[in-house]
């Protein structure tokens, strides 16, 4: 895949990821959505549950309390607190 996302994983304390990745899968709080390279830009609230970041045929996974993510054309950032990887 040619088209790559800026992604970062920020938390109040530190900024836990940032790499440019394929696609990010989020729990949205009205229900899970991959965001992939060209997806509108959207902003939208989190619930508790697992984000996945997907690079290069491989998967990382965080657990989140909630939070928010903002896709622009740039790329994704997701603000959240108590992020744990799963």
């Amino acid at each position: 895949m040619a088209d790559r996302l800026k992604f970062d994983l920020v938390s109040p304390e530190k900024l836990v990821l940032s790499a440019e990745v394929d696609m990010v899968e989020v729990p949205g709080a009205e229900g899970d959505f991959g965001v992939l390279p060209n997806h509108s830009p959207v902003m939208a609230m989190l619930r508790p549950g697992t984000l996945t970041v997907e690079s290069d045929g491989k998967r990382q996974s965080f657990e989140l309390d909630g939070g928010f993510v903002d896709v622009t054309p740039e790329g994704v950032t997701v603000l959240a607190e108590n992020i744990s990887e799963a």
